[in-house]
């Protein structure tokens, strides 16, 4: 449950971030990366987290990469499997 009210607010600080002069695609391949964010919090599964966390940070650095990269320097791995080794 933990994760799963992380997630959300992460999902609601980058869909507030998001909305400063992005495309249409920008934005729906935020939402789909958002949706696998929050589905990976959900499972207890730890592969299947850091399976679907993976999934949604290579649609967000492909939809980063279509705009010629302007995105994709300082996206940040949401993945919580690697962002946090110690825990």
């Amino acid at each position: 449950m933990r994760k799963f009210i992380i997630a959300a607010a992460a999902t609601f600080a980058v869909a507030g971030l998001a909305a400063c002069g992005e495309s249409a695609a920008d934005r729906q391949a935020e939402q789909q990366a958002d949706a696998l964010e929050a589905q990976a919090a959900a499972t207890p599964n730890e592969a299947e987290e850091t399976r679907l966390n993976e999934k949604a940070d290579m649609i967000e650095q492909q939809a980063g990469n279509a705009d010629g990269g302007l995105t994709t320097e300082n996206t940040p791995n949401t993945s919580p499997s690697t962002a946090n080794p110690g825990q």
